[in-house]
């Protein structure tokens, strides 16, 4: 479906032709989950055609080997996002499942079945040769998974697990923003959010590198991002059943004060100034409650 352009000389665009709001892409680099990773979508397709010709145990033995070559190449795409995910982050815990690991291993199985299906009357030592090839390849064309815990340098084990929990829980707030917010199919309030997700990712990104500002930034990264994340749906929702601009419009101000008290917040804790750290917290919690968000008065654990 067609969507408007909007940019900062757009009709649309901000007014006086002010720079538009910071995007996701500040700092972004090219994925490696692609190019390379695509391939390997299609190279077993041609299975699919050859499982209709060698008769029943053909059929199963081409359709297996081409679900496990699909299933792997799914593994390795996800499991090189999960890895970049780890590398951009100063403190981060390794995936809980090595996909690339699993990937390699199904890669080798889905070419034994093939060899199998294709005969050759070489027994079990061709697919077995075919499945350690395969899956020697694999590993050294896409690497290994993580496999460690990321620390930063002179930090705990305790601190660092601290921090990642609060930054892994942060990210899947934003990610569920992002996912409610694509729901109402309208871009500009999406580019709007990513503005303020980079504010909120500037704020993880400077508790990595000192995890002693947690405390200080613990609330925002959760009481406040949960709230924001609440009021989010309950906004998506709304707008799905009917558009409102006057809700729209307390939406873009809550946004605005949401990435105004992050950006303070961020700001003084890379300053170290104690004093500046309740930088307008009764205002962005009197904000969240007046979009219905209730905000509990603890800190989030």
């Amino acid at each position: 479906m067609a969507a408007r352009f909007g940019g900062k000389f757009s009709p649309d665009g901000p007014p006086g032709g002010e720079a538009p709001p910071r995007g996701s892409y500040r700092g972004a680099r090219r994925t490696r989950a692609g190019g390379r990773v695509n391939l390997l979508f299609l190279a077993p397709l041609p299975l699919a055609v050859r499982a209709f010709g060698d008769g029943a145990t053909g059929l199963v033995l081409n359709l297996s080997a081409l679900g496990l070559l699909l299933l792997a190449a799914w593994l390795t795409r996800e499991g090189l996002r999960a890895e970049e995910v780890y590398e951009a982050r100063r403190i981060a815990r390794r995936p809980a499942i090595p996909r690339k690991i699993l990937a390699a291993l199904i890669t080798g199985a889905g070419l034994a079945l093939a060899a199998l299906a294709a005969g050759g009357g070489g027994g079990l030592v061709e697919p077995l040769i075919y499945a350690v090839t395969g899956a020697a390849l694999h590993s050294l064309a896409f690497g290994l998974d993580p496999l460690r815990d990321k620390g930063a340098e002179g930090i705990d084990s305790f601190q660092s697990d601290r921090v990642a929990r609060v930054v892994d829980r942060a990210e899947e707030y934003l990610r569920a923003m992002s996912e409610a917010l694509r729901r109402t199919g309208d871009r500009a309030l999406e580019r709007r959010l990513e503005s303020f997700q980079t504010s909120v990712r500037d704020m993880l990104r400077t508790v990595e590198q000192d995890p002693r500002d947690l405390t200080a930034a613990r609330r925002f990264l959760g009481v406040y991002l949960m709230g924001a994340r609440d009021a989010t749906v309950k906004y998506a929702d709304l707008a799905a059943r009917a558009p409102d601009p006057a809700a729209r419009e307390n939406y873009l101000a809550l946004l605005a004060d949401l990435e105004r008290n992050f950006t303070a917040r961020t700001r003084a804790l890379m300053a170290g100034s104690g004093a500046d750290l309740d930088i307008e917290i009764a205002v962005l919690r009197d904000r969240l409650e007046r979009e219905g968000v209730h905000i509990e008065t603890r800190d989030s654990p």
